[in-house]
């Protein structure tokens, strides 16, 4: 059997871990299905042009994650237990509810990752807004800075320093359009193809998607209750050129980032001269103990990359974000910004940057973290209620969803279905999984879910996945 990897020797490191990294990566694709058999180590190593050694050790790594199973006399075999956890990129799709609620002119029932849309200031933007536009002289008609309107960089910049404990300039702060434009940007400027990131698994799948399509070699690594397994990262990739983590609440299953899983990481950057994107993007919202420190704030030796986005805390159809960039990457974003963007509409940065500035912003946080603490509270007593013993909550200090369980159930995939099917939008949590199994569950966005409805939305639900 002949295997699809090549080797890289011009990549620093040892064979058996880039041996790992690239059997790793065709299962995650799919070329290797959930139960094909692997080559011997002689024949892989005869392949590849190694020591038997190198690809027995490449194999002890994978065997050790569980990834692919020894079968004594039987060969090595690609765990069969990978099969119901991800269909390859060639096929795999956004998960149903996804797909249905994307584009939907309202919000579904328990979509994830949309702001309470009825309870925005709409009458003070509209104002704003007509302010803004009537204060635009005739050079702000001229192509947009791409870096962004200083005003609101400025604005981005006081409000790290002051609520995320990162001390940045505004030279450093990049307007970007959300997250995903602050993707793009980091991997045109930071990757080449084949280059390996590390990935939370289970994980955003649209940043995984972009990724891919960026030509980087996925690694996924295991999310646990302290949150990304770095030493797992570190023993799959030592080279990789970028980890991606949402370390203040992880997504989609909501842990924070242990104090010594982040120097780790930090450790890790430093010592392999990586980088680390951190996509802080519902920090805003934590309903018990203190709020976390930024990643970014713990950040001594330039290699953290902050990213946020408007879309959580004001609207997503304002499409805009921030990127905060280290002193050394400064020049090569820059470049990147003029090469690749010509800068983004300047009416919303200035109707963004005159919310900040006047004060309404902090005003609107505190008002969602109030009503979203209602808002959760509510729909876990109705789940409790209606479900009873058949549903498990995990309930953990802030974000935006919550994460139902239901032992004995059908697969999530399936139940995501059944709710899909009568009007509701909850993600199945396999769905979002690349290797390693986190159980069944579905994720229920609670912002739009006003208090009074908590109840009639749960018995529909219940009602959906009974069907």
């Amino acid at each position: 059997m002949t295997t699809p990897i090549t080797l890289d020797r011009t990549i620093t490191g040892p064979l058996h871990l880039q041996i790992a990294t690239r059997l790793r990566a065709a299962i995650a694709a799919g070329v290797l299905a959930p139960g094909a058999r692997l080559p011997s180590a002689r024949s892989l190593a005869d392949q590849l042009g190694v020591a038997r050694g190198t690809v027995d050790a490449g194999y002890a790594v994978l065997i050790g994650e569980g990834v692919v199973v020894p079968r004594g006399s039987a060969g090595t075999i690609v765990s069969p237990e990978l099969a119901a956890r991800a269909a390859p990129p060639a096929q795999r799709r956004m998960p149903f509810a996804m797909r249905r609620a994307e584009h939907a002119t309202a919000p579904l029932p328990f979509r994830m990752g949309l702001p309470a849309l009825d309870a925005f200031p709409r009458k003070l933007w509209t104002s704003l807004t007509i302010r803004a536009a009537r204060g635009m002289g005739a050079d702000a008609l001229a192509y947009p800075d791409p870096a962004g309107l200083r005003a609101l960089r400025e604005a981005i910049a006081g409000y790290l320093g002051v609520a995320r404990g990162i001390q940045c300039t505004p030279d450093q702060v990049l307007v970007t359009a959300g997250f995903q434009g602050a993707l793009a940007l980091v991997a045109r400027v930071l990757l080449r193809p084949g280059d390996a990131v590390w990935v939370e698994d289970p994980g955003y799948h649209l940043a995984r998607q972009a990724l891919e399509a960026a030509g980087a070699t996925l690694v996924p690594v295991r999310v646990d209750r302290e949150g990304m397994r770095v030493a797992a990262g570190v023993t799959a990739a030592p080279r990789a050129r970028l980890a991606v983590v949402t370390p203040t609440h992880q997504s989609p299953l909501g842990v924070a980032l242990s104090l010594p899983r982040r120097l780790a990481l930090l450790a890790w950057a430093a010592e392999a001269r990586a980088w680390v994107l951190e996509d802080d993007y519902d920090s805003e919202f934590r309903y018990t103990g203190h709020p976390l420190p930024a990643l970014k704030s713990l950040d001594r030796g330039g290699r953290v990359l902050y990213a946020g986005s408007f879309s959580k805390v004001l609207f997503p159809a304002l499409r805009l974000g921030y990127l905060v960039v280290p002193d050394e990457l400064g020049e090569a974003f820059a470049r990147a910004g003029r090469l690749w963007s010509f800068g983004l509409p300047s009416l919303e940065q200035r109707v963004v940057a005159a919310f900040m500035a006047e004060g309404h912003f902090a005003r609107h946080l505190r008002r969602m973290r109030s009503l979203y603490a209602a808002r959760r509270g509510a729909l876990a007593a109705a789940l409790t209620a209606v479900f009873g013993d058949r549903v498990s909550l995990e309930l953990e200090a802030g974000g935006m969803h919550l994460l139902a369980r239901f032992p004995g159930a059908p697969d999530d995939g399936t139940l995501a279905r059944r709710a899909a099917a009568a009007g509701l939008a909850p993600v199945a949590l396999s769905s979002l999984v690349l290797a390693h199994d986190s159980g069944q569950g579905l994720l229920l966005g609670f912002t739009n879910v006003p208090e009074g409805e908590a109840d009639a939305l749960v018995r529909r639900l219940a009602d959906a996945l009974a069907a």
